[in-house]
């Protein structure tokens, strides 16, 4: 029985390497690519714990190589180390 496969460029719901990927995505895009929704993304966006995004005029875009960037940033050790960055990531504004 043969299946039929799909290469990242023909289904968008495959996630596509960032080589592959224009050099800006929208908030949408980058969302589905972090697997976070997009309020959450907006949230992140506001206490500027999320990744680094640009304006473009009104919109808000994102390079995905900063949000390959931002995943990485995320990595944790342990449940501790993760429970003293992450938690408050959402309800805590970021100083400036």
């Amino acid at each position: 029985m043969q299946e039929d496969r799909m290469t990242a460029c023909e289904n968008p719901t495959v996630a596509k390497p960032v080589a592959l990927m224009p050099k800006v995505v929208t908030a949408r895009v980058a969302a589905k690519f972090v697997g976070l929704s997009e309020s959450t993304l907006a949230k992140l966006r506001l206490n500027g714990n999320g990744p680094t995004y640009l304006k473009l005029g009104r919109r808000v875009v994102y390079r995905p190589s900063d949000l390959e960037q931002w995943l990485e940033s995320r990595t944790a050790r342990d449940t501790s180390d993760a429970d003293a960055r992450f938690l408050k990531a959402l309800t805590v504004a970021h100083p400036r």
